[in-house]
């Protein structure tokens, strides 16, 4: 199955989707995330988010809960029903396409490189699985949601590291790829 996927990806990450995909997650960044950003520091005041936070602890969660107010967990849960339904979308087209053209073009066909285009839909699937408990925690509260409530943490945890690590892949692709164009360029 993950062959299969990663095999689709080299399909169709053409230079001109990969570069679409790379204007799209410019444009994202630039005009959307802002004003996503405004709106939640808005209801958040200077509490964390959990999606902007590699570790904390179902307590923390809590906490942001109740620092939030009723409003401010309505909003949240909002945009992760909106936004964050669409942001993992665009960057893990970004990355998924930007790195299977730069391992296409560094690593032999046959190489488990190849398969480097899955790290990021993983990372976007945690992303998924933190918005909805952390959601599901933030709907219930002031109620515990046991269990959720400690997934959440792991599940943001393994997004960041996913995505932090999709990062370093497109780099080392790039780099190899840059590294061995110039060595036949110059051999």
């Amino acid at each position: 199955m993950w062959k299969t996927i990663s095999n689709r990806l080299h399909r169709i990450s053409t230079t001109q989707v990969t570069l679409s995909a790379f204007v799209l997650f410019l444009l994202f960044s630039a005009l959307v995330l802002p004003a996503q950003s405004a709106r939640a520091d808005s209801y958040a005041g200077n509490a964390q988010s959990p999606d902007t936070s590699f570790l904390y602890s179902a307590d923390d969660l809590y906490d942001t809960a109740r620092a939030y107010g009723e409003q401010g967990r309505r909003a949240y849960i909002r945009s992760r029903f909106t936004f964050d339904l669409i942001w993992p979308l665009v960057y893990t087209l970004f990355l998924s396409t930007a790195t299977t053209w730069a391992v296409r073009r560094a690593f032999a066909e046959d190489s488990p490189w190849q398969l480097a285009n899955l790290v990021p839909l993983c990372g976007a699937a945690f992303d998924y699985l933190e918005n909805v408990s952390t959601s599901l925690v933030m709907l219930r509260y002031p109620s515990p949601t046991a269990v959720v409530d400690m997934l959440a943490p792991a599940f943001s945890a393994i997004k960041w590291i996913l995505l932090g690590g999709s990062f370093v892949l497109l780099l080392v692709g790039i780099l190899v790829a840059a590294w061995r164009w110039v060595r036949h360029a110059t051999g």
